[in-house]
């Protein structure tokens, strides 16, 4: 099966073709989204949330449970259920990113950890209260509420 390029009846476009000159169209710059690894499910979906580097390795050990972690020069990435931002504001400089889909990066980062299972996902909680241990944040429910 094909498609014709133009009105004109002239160059037939297959499956491959058209694949490989979507590929091009991407860009280094081009956000991609992190992969749930083979053999692991996401029912709740997937979003990300990714500190600098230099915290990955001192937020490791705070975690009752790692789920997927992927890291590139810059940021390590944690997989958390979709919508773990609701009614939590994620302590700077940690960026939160909704689909799990990594901005501005010339390639993805890559899985530094697997947990075992089929659960690709990091408990938010802790990793949200590990993240403001870390940079000396209150916790959105501790802060005082102004009138």
């Amino acid at each position: 099966m094909g498609v014709r390029a133009g009105s004109g009846g002239g160059q037939v476009l297959n499956l491959d073709t058209l694949v490989r000159l979507g590929r091009g169209l991407r860009t280094p710059g081009t956000p991609r989204r992190l992969p749930v690894p083979e053999g692991m499910t996401a029912p709740l979906g997937c979003d990300a949330v990714a500190v600098p580097a230099r915290f990955g390795p001192l937020v490791m050990p705070r975690l009752p449970r790692v789920g997927c972690v992927y890291a590139d020069e810059a940021h390590w990435w944690w997989i958390v259920p979709s919508d773990s931002d609701y009614a939590l504001e994620w302590p700077a400089p940690v960026r939160y990113a909704t689909g799990a889909v990594v901005p501005d990066a010339p390639g993805l980062p890559g899985l530094i950890h697997r947990p075992e299972g089929t659960i690709p996902y990091t408990p938010p909680i802790p990793l949200y209260l590990a993240l403001c241990r870390l940079t000396g944040t209150t916790p959105t429910w501790s802060r005082p509420v102004s009138a």
